[in-house]
């Protein structure tokens, strides 16, 4: 895991591109919101910048608390196989809002 400065300094680079709807300070209220935007939509190189930042379990977390929405299809299946969530052919469905 990254100094606390330097994991600031990266999760307020990655509020600014990936949630765009809030500002920065907003969206460091909730860094959990911010690792699975990146999760679902990052780039190739700020997932990885992510992943050695915060590490497999904090990504894991990310996956394991997931709300309806905030992953797709792709990315839900990706990240499972890929931090061993789910064995081949036992994907969990994605979560889904309830409407009781």
């Amino acid at each position: 895991m990254k100094p606390p400065d330097e994991l600031n300094e990266l999760m307020r680079y990655l509020a600014l591109r990936y949630v765009w709807w809030k500002t920065p300070d907003e969206a460091l209220a909730r860094p959990e919101r911010i690792v699975a935007q990146v999760m679902n939509i990052g780039d190739f190189e700020d997932v990885q910048r992510l992943a050695n930042a915060v590490g497999e379990d904090q990504l894991r977390d990310a996956v394991k608390n997931a709300q309806a929405g905030q992953f797709n299809a792709r990315s839900w299946a990706y990240w499972h196989y890929r931090l061993g969530l789910a064995k081949l052919d036992r994907l969990p469905p994605l979560p889904a809002r309830s409407f009781d």
